[in-house]
């Protein structure tokens, strides 16, 4: 104790905060280190819980990373006007080299949708989100629309998208919630969304986004097609697109980041086949609710401190690193080449 009382540590409750005399800055390439202002020296290791960091994401809209002429990083706000030394992502940050935390985040895997909106006012949010009629979009078309956002539920069927609506206004008769059609796999029916939402005259302020990539595997033969083999290339497609997303558009304002609702999850998903309809069965105990999988979405879609950061990936409200191959700009700017050259060979087959 006597040690900690000499370094000043005693006086800082939590273990990331930084006792007096230190200063948390950044490198170039997003790392962490911290500066001893008292004794006039850097480390990389946090001065009290030992940890190595790295920023995480892009910087947020409006901001630019320069260098002085001392060599030394500043960021420039080009919105207010303003420069700092001080990293804008360093409220959100990642580990180095990860530990089993001693404390317990805000929210995690148990954590709910509602709970994450306890006390939130989101009147004047407008949202819209994909498959909204059961399940995880379901919940969290509920969980937003209860705490005063304009809720779109983009569905399918029209009838299910009704019955839903109907549903969210049973809970709260004032909910802001309708239905409108959309099937993904009809780039018509895309189209007449998008027309139709414009129509409206609101802004979207909040979205639903929900191994080696060999792109020639997107669509394989009948014979050699494997149900989860393919998922879990959907998932891979899924925050690469996303992660392409960012890069192309935040510099417009717009971010996005990918999650993951939890696994095993007890959804429609099994109904395909009888040894995942068993499957799902025995790990339903085990397994998180309906509420729980859409906490995730709800946290990175109304989170304070995500505010123009993106470029991630979330899992049970924490950002987590994906594979590599999931990280790979080339591969995800790939995809996004390949996902234009199909849409534009099936908009001239159907122009025909």
């Amino acid at each position: 104790m006597a040690a900690l009382k000499y370094a000043g540590l005693e006086d800082t409750d939590s273990e990331e905060e930084l006792p007096p005399g230190w200063e948390e800055r950044t490198t170039k390439d997003g790392w962490v280190y911290y500066a001893n202002h008292l004794e006039e020296k850097t480390q990389w290791e946090h001065p009290k819980s030992g940890k190595r960091k790295r920023v995480a994401g892009d910087l947020p809209y409006g901001w630019e990373q320069e260098t002085d002429e001392n060599g030394q990083v500043y960021f420039v706000d080009h919105i207010n006007k303003r420069t700092t030394y001080l990293d804008p992502r360093l409220a959100f940050t990642v580990e180095d080299n990860p530990v089993k935390p001693t404390t317990r985040q805000k929210y995690d895997g148990n954590s709910t949708a509602m709970e994450i909106l306890q006390g939130r006012d989101l009147s004047g949010k407008v949202v819209i989100i994909t498959g909204a009629n059961s399940g995880i979009g379901f919940e969290t078309a509920k969980s937003l629309a209860l705490h005063g956002a304009q809720v779109i539920l983009a569905c399918r069927s029209t009838s299910r998208g009704s019955e839903a609506v109907q549903r969210i206004l049973e809970e709260w008769h004032k909910a802001k919630v309708e239905a409108m059609t959309l099937d993904l796999a009809s780039l018509q029916s895309v189209q007449h969304f998008a027309e139709a939402f414009k129509s409206k005259n609101v802004f979207t302020e909040i979205k639903d986004s929900s191994g080696k990539l060999d792109f020639s595997l997107l669509s394989p033969s009948k014979k050699e097609y494997w149900a989860m083999l393919a998922y879990n290339r959907s998932k891979l497609c899924n925050i690469l697109f996303s992660n392409e997303l960012n890069r192309r558009l935040s510099p417009h304002g717009v971010t996005s980041n990918a999650v993951h609702p939890g696994n095993m999850i007890y959804s429609s998903i099994h109904r395909n086949w009888w040894v995942y309809t068993l499957l799902f069965t025995l790990a339903r105990p085990f397994t998180k609710s309906m509420q729980q999988g859409a906490a995730t979405t709800v946290y990175c879609a109304t989170a304070a401190e995500l505010e123009g950061l993106g470029g991630m990936y979330f899992n049970n409200c924490c950002r987590c690193l994906p594979s590599q191959e999931a990280q790979t700009e080339a591969t995800a700017a790939a995809l996004w080449e390949l996902s234009e050259r199909l849409i534009q060979e099936r908009i001239g087959r159907q122009s025909k």
